[in-house]
């Protein structure tokens, strides 16, 4: 994972899961989740709000905006406002005080 601190945002310039880590034969599930989940958290411990943006790849816009929440603001970029950023940081962190 590869973020930046913006002025008003966390961005997410890479997620990456191990080779050994994707498809059906996978160790672990839910790792990029739990990824993006913590990027939520930094944003809301940066005072963001849990706004965090990123490029997505085309084929994979459906699937972040039913899985994470978030959502296609135009061209390739993908953004996890308020709300879904709760819901993913419970979802992941579980008794988790933000």
């Amino acid at each position: 994972m590869c973020v930046e601190i913006k002025q008003d945002h966390v961005y997410m310039h890479l997620v990456e899961n191990a080779p050994f880590n994707r498809g059906k034969t996978k160790m672990y599930s839910g790792v990029p989740g739990n990824l993006v989940a913590f990027d939520c958290r930094l944003s809301f411990q940066r005072g963001y709000e849990g706004n965090v943006s990123f490029l997505s790849k085309t084929d994979l816009i459906e699937h972040y905006e039913k899985n994470l929440g978030a959502f296609h603001f135009g061209g390739r970029v993908m953004i996890i406002e308020t709300k879904s950023a709760i819901k993913l940081i419970n979802r992941c962190f579980k008794n988790l005080d933000l």
